[in-house]
């Protein structure tokens, strides 16, 4: 490795080329020493020789992709606005309206080439209905929206989103963002994402301040506030304020995903709490 070192600094001086790239002072020599900087940088020679600071860790560093560079990711943006363009509203204006303004945010994301920022992968005890959610959906009417979001699924970071969850629903229950402000995909007017949820779970009453929320469920069966089954294809439409409380048939699991639109105030600083029921 000294070698190395000595015979490239060596002919920086002697052509005076310090400050430039080796490639551009000297191709024969880089291609000579290719190989062999390769074979020691992966075997961790130059990172263990390193003073500078940057050492081992140098090529874990992030950095910084588009919509563009990982296109899974912006598959998956088309498919959610597939979705809330082609389901049917049910005569219902505010719906309507609440699934133009998704699109219309979705469309912006596409256009504007947001940054990807994958956050730190992570699981929860419900994700191992994960992959049985995933199958069913796939044989169901929205099978495309479940292939693109497989595509992305070893990269979820999954979350309980409560900083008190209920002990039974901790076993039962997580939600991984897809869009927002945090990522994965970066968006501050509309946060996109997926819940799953275990047979037989119960989701405690709760309300988003600000926030008209819309599941669409992509596998298992659902019912909110007991006033209606919702399977694969149906949406639920939460206007902001609702309280709306979900419980899940005990044969499968049930996928569903959901969208946000609201003020970005609000957007950036929801906070998740379940609601007391009444006595």
């Amino acid at each position: 490795m000294r070698l190395l070192l000595f015979l490239i600094r060596g002919h920086f001086d002697r052509r005076g080329g310090r400050g430039q790239s080796p490639r551009a002072v000297y191709p024969p020599l880089m291609r000579a020493t290719a190989p062999i900087a390769v074979d020691l940088l992966f075997s961790g020679v130059v990172g263990r020789a390193t003073t500078s600071g940057i050492g081992e860790n140098a090529m874990d560093m992030p950095t910084d992709q588009t919509l563009r560079d990982v296109p899974n990711w912006r598959y998956l943006l088309q498919e959610y606005d597939e979705l809330y363009r082609f389901l049917p509203a049910g005569g219902s204006d505010k719906i309507k309206s609440h699934q133009r303004k998704v699109r219309e945010a979705i469309s912006r994301v596409i256009k504007q080439n947001a940054a990807v920022r994958p956050q730190p992968r992570a699981e929860k005890p419900v994700t191992a209905h994960l992959r049985r959610a995933l199958d069913e959906g796939r044989q169901g009417v929205l099978a495309p929206v479940v292939r693109a979001l497989d595509a992305v699924a070893p990269s979820l970071s999954w979350q309980y989103g409560y900083e008190k969850v209920p002990k039974g629903l901790a076993g039962s229950y997580a939600y991984a963002e897809l869009a927002g402000p945090i990522g994965p995909v970066v968006s501050h007017d509309i946060i996109l994402g997926v819940v799953l949820f275990a047979p037989g779970c119960t989701y405690p009453a709760h309300a988003h301040k600000g926030i008209t929320e819309s599941y669409v469920c992509l596998s298992g069966a659902v019912s909110e506030n007991h006033q209606g089954v919702y399977v694969p294809g149906s949406m639920i439409f939460n206007p902001p304020d609702h309280l709306h409380r979900i419980t899940v048939g005990d044969r499968e699991p049930a996928l569903l995903a959901y969208a946000w639109i609201g003020d970005k105030t609000d957007l950036h600083g929801q906070k998740m709490v379940f609601t007391r029921a009444r006595k």
